[in-house]
């Protein structure tokens, strides 16, 4: 089982790994996430995680480099779900999004190695199969996130 990397960020704004034990940059960190290494930054004062705010910075500065990910109306949309009641599963919405999408790339990837030996189409098929199953889940995590109306039984 591999072990969270401890990565303490201090009052001047400089990381450090303690595994390494040496300061490291936020491209070493976005290195970090792109080799899957499980890690956690806390900030060395309060102990607090701040994890997130340091791959919201990575975030950022792809952003403003030179081809970026989100639209700025993407980011609008992003925003206008903060607070509100569909919050929730528009999260899950999005998680679940991603990790399909990378389940996708990854059976593609290994498919096209193979296209030559195998079935083309039963990639096709399962494919097919796993996007019907991700919908049907999503259509029940939407409705379990929906507040219920009065006098409503929840049911469609």
């Amino acid at each position: 089982m591999t072990t969270e990397r401890l990565i303490k960020k201090y009052p001047n704004r400089r990381l450090y790994d303690t595994e390494e034990s040496r300061y490291i940059t936020l491209a070493e960190v976005k290195d970090l996430v792109m080799h899957a290494v499980p890690f956690r930054v806390v900030d060395s004062q309060s102990e607090s995680d701040i994890t997130r705010a340091i791959l919201l910075q990575i975030i950022m500065e792809q952003e403003a480099g030179g081809s970026p990910l989100f639209t700025a109306t993407m980011l609008e949309r992003f925003i206008r779900f903060y607070g509100d009641t569909t919050q929730a599963a528009f999260s899950t919405f999005l998680d679940q999004s991603l990790d399909l999408f990378v389940k996708q790339q990854r059976m593609f990837t290994e498919q096209m190695q193979g296209v030559w030996t195998g079935n083309p189409m039963d990639f096709w098929m399962k494919l097919g199969q796993q996007n019907m199953n991700f919908w049907k889940d999503m259509e029940v995590a939407y409705r379990s996130s929906l507040p219920l109306v009065a006098g409503s039984s929840g049911k469609a």
